[in-house]
């Protein structure tokens, strides 16, 4: 068994074995791509483009990510409560996204909720879906939302500034903010509440409201007009 130790079979060996190892490996990468699986079970899916950018995030409660911004994620702790999916734009920041859940609380109250939302691009929501329970308390709806003319980024920073600031001050420095930068605004919500109305207001570029239509829980129909003062201009609920 000499040979086994000899120089140039050690050196032909080698040889035959690293060309298995790459037909090997290059027979697997060019094997099919599409694969059908009955049944996945995992704890989160994050669905990405050839060069790693992420557009979906599939995800349970303990794993449910934070805000995606440019490729990077950014921790969002108050997102520790719920399950669901976030939708990523081509530049891999967030743009809308699907959560639920629902539980029974320690005193024995009901709490749950869904949430579908879309999100102007680099800025937070402008289209919502609601629906959910807090105790007694039941509502459902759907929301329209205006959107300042600059970044969520923008916002957060203020934010952060404005938090440090000691509590006697930060309305001021809030109104400071928002005196050059736009407020979100509520245009059109339409919904079930949870005093049992039901009805749809639609508000103006400032957020007043100026159409209010109800119905109010005793079942009796509203239907005002304001004007940009919140004065009811016109009446036609059924009461007058």
């Amino acid at each position: 068994m000499e040979f086994l130790s000899n120089p140039k079979f050690l050196t032909v060996y080698s040889g035959v074995l690293t060309a298995t190892f790459a037909v090997t490996l290059l027979t697997g990468a060019a094997g099919p791509r599409n694969q059908a699986f009955g049944t996945i079970t995992v704890r989160r899916i994050n669905v990405v483009e050839p060069d790693g950018t992420v557009r979906l995030t599939i995800s349970n409660r303990a794993d449910f990510p934070g805000a995606w911004r440019h490729k990077k994620e950014y921790p969002r702790p108050d997102r520790r409560e719920a399950a669901g999916m976030l939708f990523m734009s081509e530049e891999g920041t967030e743009l809308g996204g699907l959560i639920w859940g629902a539980s029974r609380l320690p005193d024995g109250s009901v709490q749950n909720h869904f949430h579908l939302s879309a999100d102007q691009y680099e800025e937070n929501q402008i289209l919502a879906f609601d629906a959910g329970q807090e105790g007694n308390d039941k509502f459902s709806r759907i929301t329209m939302v205006d959107q300042g003319d600059f970044t969520v980024d923008e916002q957060r920073r203020a934010h952060d500034e404005i938090e440090r600031l000691p509590a006697d001050q930060q309305d001021a420095a809030w109104k400071k903010y928002f005196a050059t930068h736009r407020h979100d605004v509520r245009r059109l919500v339409l919904g079930r509440l949870p005093d049992r109305s039901v009805g749809l207001t639609l508000r103006d570029y400032a957020g007043k409201a100026r159409i209010v239509l109800a119905v109010q829980p005793d079942g009796s129909p509203v239907l005002q007009f304001l004007d940009d003062s919140g004065r009811v201009v016109r009446d036609l609920s059924s009461a007058k």
